[in-house]
């Protein structure tokens, strides 16, 4: 899956640690800020297949809150989300498919036949109808948000990672909006804020790592919260 080989894991003598990741199919929903990342990430590991959906243009707010530096060349073509991704994380990773769709309850079925799923999406209104069906499949997936506000001219807020699995699912009626983000929200607004995007994708793909079996899991925790101002990560929903 890779272009070059992964010299990384064989000096580090964990190939078949990392092989535990070799999973068929898994589709990031959302790569504006954070499912860039999480797609940054995911391409630096051996699964078959990196699905990307979203329908919106890469733009320049875009460029300062995802991984790269994008010329200004790329930045006037004004390509596709997931085709400009496609473009650049294909030099490493053999098998991303880009999907220039917004996933909502009426083409949900696009996500049949994946083995899991990161929802990075901030329209909280489509993400129910596409949890209900995933829970209806019975496919894993992990949910990412963030809440972001300016008080006294600094920021402050939440980031979130939820998981749900077969083995926990009663957790997310509770733990994932599902609702839009509204006007006082700073992050809705497009506040350039690359490291929480960072940070918040590297939560999920540590929990998702962690459920693979790559890295051992006494917490079995379902749901992380890291607060900004006070650099207080939680764990709930244990298993």
């Amino acid at each position: 899956m890779f272009n070059y080989y992964d010299t990384a894991s064989s000096r580090a003598g964990i190939s078949e640690v990392s092989a535990k990741l070799a999973l068929g199919r898994v589709a990031i929903v959302g790569v504006g800020g954070t499912g860039s990342y999480v797609l940054d990430l995911l391409a630096k590991t051996p699964v078959g297949e990196i699905h990307l959906f979203d329908g919106d243009k890469f733009l320049n707010h875009n460029a300062f809150r995802s991984p790269g530096a994008p010329a200004v060349e790329d930045l006037e073509k004004q390509m596709k989300k997931v085709d400009y991704f496609t473009s650049q994380y294909s030099r490493m990773h053999r098998h991303i498919i880009p999907h220039p769709d917004f996933l909502t309850s009426e083409n949900v079925a696009l996500l049949q036949g994946m083995d899991f799923v990161f929802l990075c999406m901030d329209r909280g209104l489509d993400k129910r109808g596409i949890v209900d069906k995933l829970v209806e499949w019975g496919m894993p997936f992990i949910d990412v948000g963030m809440s972001v506000f300016l008080v006294d001219n600094q920021l402050l807020g939440m980031l979130r990672v939820t998981a749900s699995t077969n083995d926990k699912r009663d957790n997310i009626q509770k733990k994932i909006p599902f609702v839009n983000g509204n006007e006082n929200d700073e992050y809705a607004q497009n506040i350039q804020v690359a490291d929480l995007n960072a940070l918040n994708a590297a939560l999920a793909v540590h929990k998702w790592k962690k459920l693979c079996g790559f890295y051992q899991d006494l917490e079995r925790e379902n749901h992380t919260t890291y607060d900004i101002n006070v650099n207080q990560l939680n764990s709930q929903d244990q298993l």
